[in-house]
């Protein structure tokens, strides 16, 4: 399924003359805030959050990416003749501290590694604040185990540096190599992490507040969901407040001062709403043979005989020996059987609209198997039987 984003936007702009607004910012405050609180467990029991179901626009996290160099290896690091970009990371590193190199040197590293860095930035993160990041070998190191990570700039898509990561890596796996080629490795040993190991520089710049309205992104793009969250706001706050832009943003009217919208979004995802039904699926793993049936699944009236055709080949080899005194020679002779099984089928009945429980029962009473299942159900959608959407991953 499409995930998508609830977003809300804000402006430091006051209501206008609309009697929404008007009747919006009479609500804000303590009293509005008391009303979303109670009107949150007005719904029935199979509600959900609006903050489950929807996020907020603007409000994301944001990925960051350095490049880096990790030291302190024990023997485990990059082979520099065929990683020569980490030579060249540390010859440039050197020379920042006034250490020259001799151009015609060309230095035996093994407890060096060059690494990518990545990490992801939280919203509204402030200079200051550390956010752990992910160390994984770029070049043909064995294992980071007991490495530090040098000091690395973290830049966003817009080349702007916005964290800076060093420390030690912590890596879990581990590998072991003898002499004979053999290697024993656990988990991936080239790859690791630092736990509030980059220290925020630049904060993102967000327009949070830059219109008066909130803007609720669907995580699943749905018609009657949409439809159903813009009768719990308007009910609460009056009519017009919130509309419907389409099957995933429904925009809602908020208030200017900074304070008051953030108690507005507090209370405001915390209202709960009956999600919309599914659409009718059966999805199918043709790799593990995975098959997941929808609650809503539904089938159409069809007889349905399956069975499976199984050959068995062996081959043997026959040898014909002569006796002692007839200047014979010794023959092999390939022998092949061949034995067919095909046991008897059985045909089951679905009836017009039988539901989840019967279809899994019938699929059980004659024994079929996941991959059985799959053909069974690809050929009741070629037939126009099966009323769902079959999806293959």
């Amino acid at each position: 399924m499409l995930a998508t984003e609830i977003t809300m936007k804000y402006s430091c702009n006051s209501f206008g003359s609309h009697p929404a607004q008007s009747r919006l910012r009479r609500a804000v405050g303590v009293s509005a805030v008391a009303l979303l609180v109670a009107f949150a467990g007005t719904f029935a029991a199979h509600a959900e959050r609006v903050k489950d179901i929807a996020s907020v626009a603007g409000v994301r996290k944001n990925q960051l990416i350095g490049y880096g160099i990790v030291v302190g290896l024990d023997g485990t690091g990059d082979q520099t003749t065929q990683a020569p970009f980490t030579i060249q990371s540390i010859l440039n590193m050197l020379a920042k501290f006034g250490v020259t190199i001799p151009a015609n040197v060309n230095p035996q590293l093994k407890n060096v590694a060059a690494v990518t860095v990545h990490a992801d930035l939280p919203p509204f993160s402030k200079p200051g604040q550390t956010i752990d990041v992910t160390v994984d070998s770029i070049g043909n190191a064995q294992s980071l185990r007991g490495g530090s990570l040098l000091m690395t700039p973290l830049r966003g898509m817009d080349g702007e540096v916005y964290a800076i990561a060093q420390g030690s890596l912590i890596v879990s796996g581990f590998g072991i190599s003898g002499k004979d080629g053999s290697r024993i490795s656990v988990n991936v040993p080239s790859s690791g992490t630092i736990p509030n190991g980059a220290t925020v520089e630049h904060e993102v710049p967000t327009n949070f507040a830059a219109t008066p309205y909130v803007m609720l992104n669907l995580n699943t793009p749905d018609f009657t969901t949409a439809t159903r969250l813009v009768e719990s706001i308007n009910k609460l706050l009056g009519a017009d407040t919130a509309q419907a832009v389409d099957a995933v943003t429904v925009r809602v009217a908020a208030p200017a001062d900074p304070s008051q919208r953030i108690a507005y979004l507090s209370t405001l995802e915390g209202i709960e709403v009956e999600p919309g039904d599914a659409p009718a699926r059966v999805i199918i793993n043709s790799r593990t043979g995975t098959v997941v049936i929808g609650s809503h699944v539904r089938v159409m009236p069809a007889a349905v005989a399956h069975g499976s055709l199984s050959v068995t080949i062996t081959e043997r080899t026959d040898v014909s020996q002569p006796n002692a005194l007839s200047n014979g020679e010794t023959v092999s002779t390939p022998r092949s059987q061949i034995q067919v099984d095909q046991p008897t089928a059985r045909m089951f009945v679905f009836n017009a609209g039988v539901n989840l429980d019967e279809i899994v029962r019938a699929v059980n009473q004659v024994g079929a198997a996941p991959g059985d299942l799959v053909a069974i159900l690809e050929a009741l959608k070629q037939a126009g039987a099966l009323r769902a959407e079959l999806i293959v991953i």
